[in-house]
């Protein structure tokens, strides 16, 4: 099972997230911008788990 990885941030919506640049994500992979996440203090607005720096992908030639 391969971690989904959005593209957008849960919420601002206009930080875009591409696989090899940062995010946070939390255990059920709810996607968050760093600023974002920051300002939560680092907890998942939406299930109260901890938000984690998501693993990048390189890029697709």
């Amino acid at each position: 099972m391969a971690l989904e990885m959005r593209d957008r941030c849960e919420r601002c919506t206009t930080a875009a997230l591409p696989p090899d640049g940062p995010a946070r994500i939390c255990s059920y992979e709810c996607t968050f911008c760093t600023p974002c996440a920051e300002a939560m203090d680092g907890v998942c607005p939406n299930c109260g788990g901890e938000l984690a720096p998501r693993p990048r992908r390189a890029a697709a030639d």
